[in-house]
């Protein structure tokens, strides 16, 4: 009888998951089942490149995972019960309500937008942090005359990428940031200058240290009592996991992220994986990874490898996940590497300017590359599962 794997969420870290454990165990074994609500990739780095008016390629996959094994539903997850070993969905093409059962699950259905609780957010600000939503911005960009103002709100990655793409690509706008710390205060001295450097080339105009305090339709209001008028607001102040999760029994975080050990097992149900941005983890220095394709692949291979060494009582992984830099992409002609300790603190050293660009690029088609080779292209032998099937050895103790 196979061994039933279900992953849930079709992002960098559940394809990549899901690939690999398809090359390392047999396939007569076990039965892979992928589980996402769209037939395409998404290339979630590249989102703001969407927003602002490019074409992004398409990745159907099922010619990603053509002859590999993987059963791709498309359905979208509504429940899943971890006592009962079952998972809710909603086939995408019929809506009908099914239920799968699985022995292993990995939970990777990732984040979205985070409103932070500020009013006016959901109904008048846009959001980058999926496909969906970048396309609307996209949108309503477009149907923008030159001279309006828009306002990006969030000075992490995602809100300096955003704003620089948008002001890169629609130099006729009026392109502002509020970030609520400096600009670019994590980076080394060296990336801050640079930042600093192509806002001005671009003509983004910054307030720093402002907290964005309401959003209406035609302005955002600040802590500090000003009011800045808008035609859009990109709203990017970081992201926030599917509630799923936090519906069922699983150990979870406030935030609902899943408590996973250092194989990314939850350390309530050992059944469960959660990787990426699903999972709570602690890396160097005892500090939590944060939200990152940086944490979510390395994460995913974990995961994988683990489940794999489980069943053929092979070796479990034991590397760290660590950091080794943070790539900022500023446009389409300028970048920011900044080279990080091991728990993702800045060092003096960075690269910038053209490079940079180049160097964020590579790291983007690399992980596209990633998720179609999650052995990194070294050849791998398909093992035999040799422990009994969950659902075997809970029918054996059943029956004692």
């Amino acid at each position: 009888m196979q061994h039933r794997i279900i992953v849930l969420g079709a992002g960098y870290t559940g394809a990549i998951a899901a690939g690999r454990l398809a090359k390392r165990l047999h396939r007569e074994d076990v039965a892979i089942t992928l589980v996402n609500a769209e037939p395409d990739f998404v290339e979630r780095v590249r989102l703001h490149q969407l927003a602002a008016g490019q074409d992004l390629r398409p990745r159907p996959f099922s010619e990603m995972f053509a002859g590999t094994g993987v059963e791709l539903r498309l359905a979208e997850v509504t429940g899943v019960d971890v006592d009962r070993k079952t998972v809710a969905v909603m086939d995408t093409n019929s809506a009908e309500e099914l239920e799968l059962e699985y022995d292993s699950l990995v939970y990777a259905l990732g984040s979205s937008w985070n409103n932070q609780g500020v009013p006016g957010t959901t109904e008048h600000a846009h959001e980058i942090a999926g496909r969906p939503g970048a396309l609307r911005l996209r949108e309503r960009l477009a149907r923008l005359d030159a001279g309006q103002p828009v306002v990006v709100v969030g000075g992490g990655l995602t809100g300096l990428e955003a704003a620089t793409e948008l002001a890169e690509a629609r130099p006729d706008l009026d392109i502002t940031l509020a970030a609520r710390g400096g600009l670019g205060d994590w980076l080394s001295p060296k990336g801050q200058r640079h930042l600093r450097q192509v806002f001005d080339k671009l003509g983004i105009t910054v307030h720093e240290h402002t907290a964005v305090t309401a959003v209406e339709p035609d302005r955002v209001a600040t802590s500090d009592g000003r009011s800045l008028p808008v035609a859009v607001t990109v709203w990017t102040t970081g992201f926030a996991v599917h509630p799923i999760a936090k519906a069922t029994t699983l150990e979870v975080t406030g935030t609902g992220r899943i408590v996973v050990d250092g194989t990314m097992r939850s350390v309530s149900h050992p059944d469960v994986y959660a990787i990426g941005d699903a999972a709570m983890a602690m890396g160097p220095g005892d500090k939590p990874l944060r939200m990152s394709c940086a944490s979510g692949t390395p994460s995913a291979w974990h995961a994988a490898d683990s489940i794999a060494a489980r069943l053929t009582g092979g070796k479990l992984p034991n590397a760290p996940i660590r950091y080794f830099n943070q790539c900022i992409s500023l446009g389409r002609k300028e970048g920011v590497i900044q080279y990080v300790t091991a728990d993702d603190r800045a060092v003096r050293a960075a690269l910038t300017g053209r490079l940079a660009a180049v160097y964020k690029e590579l790291v983007c088609k690399g992980a596209v590359w990633g998720v179609a080779n999650p052995t990194l292209g070294i050849p791998t032998r398909r093992r035999r599962i040799v422990r009994q099937p969950a659902r075997e050895s809970s029918a054996i103790q059943a029956q004692a």
